[in-house]
């Protein structure tokens, strides 16, 4: 019998309570979304992983086909990234969601035949999975790399293990009090990792060979088993340099007894090559522990605190000359301490990482939602906003292009938010100059219809896939662009998004064209006592944040037009709103629909009156009575000379 799809099953190679940082996040984050009321299960998978043998593929196929229907599965990237087929075959009935640590590829030691391979079933793997969660923003930047676009992806960065919290006395002074004992004698290192190439312990066992003349003491805890030629390389390495009684392998430690190594340590040093996130060095600040690290992966973001010396991953000489500040001068080291301890309170807890999870799943949700129904709302709209739109602005648009004396072939014009190209196949059979567009947008299949449908009007585009955000926009339009345009965009955006596109408009000096932006107004006929109750919420609604910080909304248009002011553009603005009435029926219902949605979202107490509001409106529009305008602005924007 297939189990719940009502929990969120959590999929792991192997044992799940081994004591790597990957499995510990697992393994915490289950328990406090347990502890937050949302039921997680872990499920470990017997066979060879990461390069799948056919134990753990037939694991994998037999556990999700144990699963019901619309079942959420949270498949770590060690388990799911080299079997793409297994997963092909439960995509259409599960919710299966890809959980990156780092790409399977980046491992150190690799052959170049083996992260090909891994590169290549990894990619595959995720364009079957729906949704992916990274546990670092530079592993979400990473898979870029892998086709996967940023609205696919959420992060939710790891909390600290509660045994490291409980190694920091409660308050600066009791700190101090347990640092006094420590300081009288040698500093004791702490390095929690298992031992491995990439985690790359014998470069830290040769910065301490240099530093033999000093008072100091190392434990590495972390499993000797997991490559155990490696370990035994590092055996050897510490015997060879003559600090076998200065460095202890504590191997892998329970609980318990890793406490015990916090509460005792004096500093923490990570050497690792490469890391998705390094949850062990939020868990060494927690304890008030100041850290040396690599910059390796996301480790440079990790790192980049207080509390914490990054050097270049792989430079022994550098560690060393880092080890030697601290170990070499105990008020650097107590200022590294105080500041390491200032920075505990800024540490992710558990139940921090949960709720952030629980909102990445709510906005995959929202997302889904909003991809499912934007072809259709796009597609309902089109002719409304084709009727509605300024032919004025439209004329001196053309008019400003057929002037401009130095045109050499067709014309550069970059659509924003392209969608299903509505707006640029209105302005290509429009325009009465050759044109090449440029179509962004971040929606794959949008992009692919709306090229199909400016190519069928015989003019040249290329599409870009991408979601645009403010960084992003520098440097970002090709140097001949002569128009931007958008539509129905700009009031779903915040200032500073805006500001960005409009900088790089100006630094090219292109006209704009911006149509359909909603301004706050619209009216019903007949009226109702609930319409002013419901455009107030609608506006509110429009103000939150859709992605890129609080929305213009109403604002838009003519904070656009100020800015385009600003830069010394002629700005001429047209009134343009939406006609509607039954002959519009499938628009007016989705769009009223989409109006009580927003509303309770704002006013949740209001519910009864929004809902009561729609039924009387909605047989108003059945029986042809109702009457819909929607108030929106046209801004055209062309650069003085």
């Amino acid at each position: 019998m297939p189990e719940s799809e009502t929990a969120l099953h959590f999929v792991v190679p192997g044992n799940p309570d081994q004591n790597t940082g990957g499995y510990r996040y697992v393994r915490k984050l289950s328990e406090a979304l347990n502890r937050a009321g949302t039921k997680a299960v872990v499920t470990g998978l017997p066979g060879r992983f990461p390069r799948p043998d056919a134990v753990a593929t037939q694991a994998m196929d037999n556990m999700l086909s144990n699963l019901a229907n619309g079942s959420r599965v949270i498949l770590d990237g060690l388990a799911m990234s080299a079997m793409p087929d297994v997963l092909e075959k439960h995509a259409q009935r599960l919710y299966l969601t890809a959980l990156i640590h780092h790409p399977l590829a980046d491992e150190t030691g690799l052959s170049h035949a083996s992260q090909d391979w891994f590169f290549e079933r990894e990619k595959q793997a995720l364009k079957v999975v729906r949704d992916v969660f990274t546990t670092s923003v530079y592993t979400a930047f990473r898979l870029a790399d892998y086709g996967v676009t940023a609205a696919r992806i959420q992060t939710a960065e790891p909390g600290v293990e509660s045994p490291a919290c409980a190694a920091l006395p409660a308050d600066i002074e009791a700190f101090a009090d347990s640092q006094k004992r420590q300081e009288s004698g040698a500093p004791n290192i702490l390095c929690v990792a298992h031992l491995s190439p990439r985690k790359a312990q014998h470069h830290l066992v040769e910065a301490l060979a240099g530093l033999a003349h000093l008072p100091w003491h190392c434990t590495f805890a972390g499993s000797c088993e997991r490559d155990a030629v490696y370990a035994d390389g590092v055996r050897q390495q510490i015997g060879e340099s003559g600090l076998s009684t200065r460095i202890d392998l504590a191997g892998e430690v329970d609980g318990q007894k890793l406490a015990s190594l916090y509460g005792n340590a004096t500093l923490f040093v990570l050497p690792s090559l490469y890391e998705g996130y390094g949850m062990v060095i939020d868990e060494a600040l927690a304890a008030g522990l100041p850290v040396i690290s690599s910059d390796g992966g996301a480790l440079k973001q990790t790192g980049a605190r207080p509390g914490v010396v990054l050097y270049t991953a792989g430079n022994a000489d550098a560690l060393q000359a880092s080890l030697r500040t601290w170990l070499g001068d105990s008020e650097a080291l107590k200022q590294a301490r105080a500041e390491a301890v200032g920075e505990s309170g800024n540490v992710r807890s558990w139940a921090d990482t949960a709720r952030l999870f629980l909102k990445g799943l709510g906005y995959f949700d929202q997302y889904h939602r909003d991809t499912f129904f934007a072809g259709e709302w796009l597609q309902v709209r089109e002719a409304a906003d084709h009727r509605g739109r300024s032919k004025d602005l439209t004329r001196w648009l053309d008019q400003w292009i057929r002037d401009r004396s130095n045109l050499q072939g067709p014309v550069r014009l970059v659509d924003i938010g392209t969608g299903r190209g509505s707006n640029a196949a209105y302005l290509a059979s429009t325009l009465s100059t050759p044109q090449e567009w440029v179509l962004v947008d971040q929606d794959e299949n949008l992009l692919t219809e709306a090229a199909h449908r400016v190519g069928e009007l015989n003019t040249s585009c290329e599409i870009v896939r991408r979601r645009l955000m403010p960084e992003d926009f520098e440097g970002f339009l090709p140097d001949d662009t002569l128009v931007v345009t958008a539509s129905a965009l700009i009031d779903l955006v915040s200032e500073a998004w805006l500001d960005a596109l409009v900088a790089e408009v100006a630094s090219k000096r292109a006209a704009m064209l911006v149509v359909l932006s909603y301004t706050g107004a619209f009216a019903l006929s007949p009226s109702h006592e609930h319409d002013c109750l419901l455009q107030e919420l609608v506006n509110q609604h429009q103000h939150g944040d859709k992605g890129t910080g609080a929305a213009l909304g109403p604002d838009a248009a003519a904070v656009l037009a100020e800015k385009l002011n600003l830069q010394r553009y002629e700005v001429r603005i047209a009134e343009t709103p939406w006609q509607l009435s039954n002959t519009d029926a499938m628009l007016a219902t989705m769009l009223m629909e989409d109006w009580v949605t927003a509303a309770k979202q704002r006013g949740p107490g209001a519910a009864d009156q929004l809902d009561a509001w729609f039924a009387v409106r909605k047989q108003q529009l059945d029986a042809g009575e109702l009457k819909i305008t929607v108030c929106h602005q046209d801004v055209l924007g062309l650069p003085v000379a």
